[in-house]
């Protein structure tokens, strides 16, 4: 059995990069990266949403499918397929045993299996790969090509179509790669994924992975931006690899290194890099925007592909916030485990919506303060911005991992006490707030006026999406809920830690 802390631990490993959650794009479509397109916002166009449902009855269920022991990733829809990131608790191939982290693609008509990535887990030290976690990350879809993180600090591009039409390349390794070091490589089948690139953030870019990669990867024209889950070693006294970046450009085609960032971020990981960019419009000026594991927010130049070189280049910064520049700055680590006083973090997507930024940030929800908060910061200006460009700061509960939904002129997000809010999106100004049965790792999705979102005891809540709070309904699940709700083509995904349900209106 694990300790709680251990427990927690690999709940929220997931959760962040996992956990989490894919929501829609402003139109009725497949949702193909996390969060509204490139913004991160958790908001979906999509309408006929179902108010409730009933697993016992079958009320509105379209299909609901068994996955492994412990799933934490939040899905993609793409293309007529769905992917998830579970574990190999419930194997659809023998030839797999034991430990594995694991990434399914089914059929969207009807959740039907067609293929799976299986990786061997990192067994040398658990706080590299966190035992039974699979992949935790959500895919990010474009074509038939798919971009994830895998649980070995590795960024695969995998073919939607697995190995249906065939062994594409330039990578052909796939019998070894689905096998732990130094074992014969399996024959590749079917039911096998296609890895079409692989990019090590261990080899190449010396990374040491917290706890679990996780990496909700930001694909913007011919380049993917990726946070590298860099973090403290298994002691948690120290960053293993201050030296290694926390934010990497890799070039879509063939996952070239095309850049990093320069911030020197790494010394200042409190615990681990936990946040993954989002894409904004600035001034006529396309930005990348990334929180670092320092809590510090910065804003960086979009890239424009060149070919004609191979030197990997520098991120240039427009500007930076620190959300919490009263919190310790020197020595950071000497702070692990103090629960009054510690830096805080960003485990959470910083999300832009009409020039300003709003992020959740805190003290780290194993090590940190009990404190946390919602900000919404003006990205305007150039340089430091830290003071001129803090618009107002809401209080949370003790700790907070998720992602705001801007929606009407409302923020709703869930903090870690399990407690749902709704505050003016323009002010900061307090709606209302409530406790759900629960706490909440996941993130609020908006969607067709109703605010949906799941708890850690398997509670499903519908709100109205109103400045006046308005329960529409409960629904109680079997499994914890650990990452956020999907809406695409109509239906509504819930993935608790051992099933994936399909949720449409009348469906039965």
């Amino acid at each position: 059995m694990l300790t709680t802390k251990a427990s927690r631990r690999q709940s929220l490993i997931c959760i962040l990069f996992c956990a989490a959650l894919v929501a829609a794009t402003l139109r009725a479509a497949d949702q193909t990266q996390w969060g509204q397109r490139y913004t991160r916002n958790m908001i979906s166009a999509e309408t006929n949403l179902p108010e409730k449902f009933d697993p016992a009855t079958g009320e509105n269920i379209k299909w609901a499918i068994p996955l492994g022991s412990q799933a934490w990733a939040t899905p993609a829809v793409a293309n007529g397929k769905i992917l998830i990131g579970t574990n190999n608790g419930k194997p659809r191939d023998p030839r797999h045993k034991g430990d594995r982290s694991v990434l399914w693609c089914l059929n969207e008509s009807d959740g039907s299996f067609c293929w799976q990535l299986v990786v061997p887990k990192l067994a040398s030290d658990r706080y590299l790969d966190w035992p039974r976690v699979g992949i935790c990350s959500t895919p990010t879809v474009e074509g038939d090509r798919v971009y994830v993180p895998s649980n070995r600090c590795e960024i695969l591009c995998l073919d939607l179509n697995g190995q249906a039409n065939g062994n594409d390349g330039p990578f052909r390794d796939e019998g070894r790669h689905m096998v732990p070091p130094g074992s014969e490589p399996m024959q590749v089948t079917d039911i096998d994924a296609d890895i079409i690139w692989l990019f090590d953030m261990r080899a190449e870019v010396g990374v040491h992975p917290m706890d679990e990669t996780h990496s909700s990867i930001l694909l913007h024209g011919p380049l993917l931006y990726a946070n590298t889950s860099n973090g403290l070693d298994n002691k948690h006294s120290r960053v293993a690899a201050p030296e290694a970046p926390s934010l990497i450009v890799l070039d879509k085609a063939t996952g070239r290194l095309v850049a990093r960032d320069n911030e020197n971020i790494g010394p200042k990981i409190f615990h681990c890099t936990w946040s993954s960019p989002a894409l904004a419009q600035v001034n006529g000026q396309t930005q990348i925007i990334f929180c670092g594991g320092d809590a510090v927010c910065y804003g960086f130049k979009a890239l424009q592909a060149d070919p004609a070189t191979e030197t990997v280049r520098k991120l240039e910064r427009i500007w930076r916030l620190d959300c919490d520049p009263t919190a310790p700055k020197e020595d950071v680590h000497k702070y692990v485990g103090n629960r009054q006083e510690s830096p805080s973090t960003v485990m959470s997507m910083p999300v832009f919506d009409d020039g300003r930024v709003y992020v959740t940030y805190g003290g780290d929800i194993w090590w940190g303060k009990h404190e946390a908060w919602l900000a919404c910061f003006d990205v305007g200006e150039t340089g430091d911005i830290t003071e001129s460009g803090r618009l107002w700061t809401y209080r949370l509960g003790n700790h907070c991992c998720s992602t705001p939904s801007v929606y009407n002129g409302m923020v709703f997000v869930a903090d870690c006490d399990g407690q749902v809010h709704c505050v003016d999106a323009d002010t900061g100004k307090h709606y209302w707030t409530h406790q759900a049965n629960g706490d909440i790792w996941g993130s609020t999705l908006v969607a067709d006026g109703k605010v949906y979102v799941g708890t850690r005891r398997g509670h499903f809540y519908v709100f109205a999406a109103d400045k006046n709070e308005r329960v529409i309904s409960s629904i109680e699940l079997d499994d914890p809920i650990n990452t956020s709700p999907v809406a695409a083509n109509g239906v509504l995904y819930v993935a608790t830690m051992r099933k994936l349900y399909a949720v449409a209106q009348a469906a039965k």
